[in-house]
């Protein structure tokens, strides 16, 4: 397994960092689209859409709305962030109340719809964040890889008390409080490095701590949904590494937010 793992990283890694830093405009939109519509496709199956052909048409829907918001020039983008940011707070709801109401409860239909607002927010998020420079692209991949990092090491040496048991055993409050910290440094290193100065370092520290939190949500979301249907990867697209979306669950709850920050909306 570890050696699939590297196998695949080494692959992979070059790949993402030159997609996502190499290109731009339209090339960059074509190529962050074929990441959410494969993760598109692990969704329909997360929602229990089984038939290859449904789930292929609900993937070719996905498609056409991103088409859409492309084509209308960056007149539409605003409102999908708004839709992330909105459906978030009911994911929230979900995942707190699981499985009384995030289990039997969820029918294929909200589960799609949940997919809709998690999937569109965060192409646009990417696609917005790109645009105003590949620095606050390159903060926020770091802000989610640090949370989760610092959430991992500080789990395994403090972790006491469970953060969500009835949907990621594994997590604890104190791997949260780790990521925190860990979120909070590069922050730090961030305003130092841009010159933001004092105001500016502090907004940005106080943003980053909030996405860091709602960064944790998109974990314990997919969680949520792969013990619903009874699964431990979203596919086996990523050989050793599980699916695209057990790769980027936590960044499409923050990449919506911190997109919105961004832009001087919130």
């Amino acid at each position: 397994m570890l050696r699939q793992r590297i196998i695949t990283a080494a692959w992979l890694a070059p790949l993402m960092l030159a997609g996502l830093f190499g290109l731009s405009g339209g090339f960059f939109a074509l190529f962050t689209a074929a990441i959410v519509l494969l993760a598109g496709w692990e969704w329909t199956n997360l929602a229990g859409i089984r038939r290859p052909d449904n789930r292929l048409m609900l993937v070719g829907v996905l498609g056409m709305a991103m088409l859409m918001l492309w084509l209308s020039g960056g007149a539409l983008m605003a409102w999908p962030l708004w839709l992330g940011v909105a459906g978030w707070l009911a994911n929230l709801y979900w995942v707190v109340h699981y499985p009384a109401r995030g289990g039997k409860g969820q029918s294929s239909t909200r589960r799609l719809a949940m997919g809709v607002w998690v999937l569109l927010p965060a192409w646009v998020g990417l696609n917005v964040l790109r645009d105003t420079g590949a620095v606050w692209l390159l903060f926020v991949l770091l802000l989610v890889w640090c949370a989760d990092i610092g959430a991992y090491f500080a789990g395994r040496a403090f972790g006491r008390r469970k953060l969500a048991p009835r949907v990621s055993p594994g997590k604890s409050w104190e791997g949260v409080a780790g990521g925190l910290v860990a979120t909070a440094a590069l922050a730090l290193i961030f305003a130092a490095w841009q010159g933001l100065g004092l105001g500016g370092g502090l907004a940005l520290l106080l943003a980053t701590l909030v996405v860091t939190l709602v960064s944790v949500l998109g974990d314990l979301l997919e969680s949520m949904l792969k013990r619903f249907r009874g699964i431990k990867d979203s596919s086996q697209l990523l050989p050793g590494h599980g699916g695209v979306l057990d790769r980027i669950d936590s960044l499409t709850a923050a990449l919506p937010l911190f997109a919105l920050l961004m832009l001087g909306v919130l």
